[in-house]
């Protein structure tokens, strides 16, 4: 018996990015059925997938004593891999390839506001979060205000300002929160906020900003909006990297001295 499963684990761990593949679908088709079942739809699949992934990583953390979740268990390590920014970056610029241009030029000035409108107010709420728990330097400001844009920002922002560890994974979980939060609010306020062309779709991509949150709530309104919602949250992204570490941390610094 021990023989076999050396044997098993061994192929584990020799493909451990199809092993990883494997176990992220089985992870959505158990999400899809949960939230076809349980929550009738109410609740997008992919939502309900990201929530059983924290909690698998988190008992993989457990049992491991590692700091990569399941990653950091042999027969999982293709995780790490599939989890990586670059099969992240990939798969955040396909979406672009969904988009028709003349929708694009529809939004106008609507959705620049958007981006504006979204960048800032994020900022500043996550900067005002932090402040009243108590931290009252520049550098976890910048970055909790920035972990309140995307969960991709805040460890940008953090790691060009020298923010502590701490903050930097404080930052990260206000941006998984947010992200989970847009997952499962999009499809209960879709109809409240006529979410339902491809000019909505971009302006709200603008204001929400996460691109994992902006695009698991749409598909579960309407999978064709999805690539206009995804293109600028992405370009949301990128301009709360730019801006984070430059002018929001400097306004934070010349304030607070």
């Amino acid at each position: 018996m021990n023989d076999v499963t050396d044997i098993i684990m061994g192929v584990f761990e020799d493909n451990g990015l199809v092993v990883a593949f494997a176990v992220v679908g089985i992870i959505m088709m158990v999400a899809g059925w949960m939230s076809r079942t349980l929550t009738r739809g109410h609740i997008a699949g992919s939502a309900l997938a990201i929530l059983i992934g924290l909690v698998l990583s988190y008992l993989g953390g457990l049992y491991s004593g590692g700091e990569k979740g399941l990653a950091d268990i042999a027969a999982f390590s293709g995780l790490a891999v599939m989890g990586g920014s670059m099969l992240r970056d990939f798969a955040i610029v396909a979406t672009a390839y969904g988009v028709d241009v003349r929708e694009i030029r529809r939004a106008g000035p609507a959705g620049a506001l958007s981006l504006v409108v979204g960048i800032f107010g994020s900022f500043i709420i996550g900067a005002l979060v932090a402040l009243a728990f108590g931290y009252r330097d520049a550098e976890s400001l910048a970055t909790i205000g920035a972990g309140a844009a995307t969960y991709i920002v805040g460890p940008v922002t953090g790691t060009a300002v020298g923010a502590s560890s701490e903050v930097i994974a404080l930052s990260v979980a206000a941006g998984l929160v947010k992200s989970v939060a847009a997952m499962i609010g999009t499809p209960l306020i879709a109809r409240y906020i006529g979410l339902n062309n491809p000019k909505s779709a971009m302006v709200f991509g603008g204001l929400i900003g996460t691109t994992s949150g902006v695009s698991g709530g749409l598909a579960a309104v309407d999978k064709r909006l999805v690539p206009y919602g995804a293109m600028t949250a992405t370009f949301y992204t990128g301009l709360g990297c730019l801006l984070g570490p430059s002018v929001f941390f400097f306004i934070l610094h010349a304030m607070l001295g």
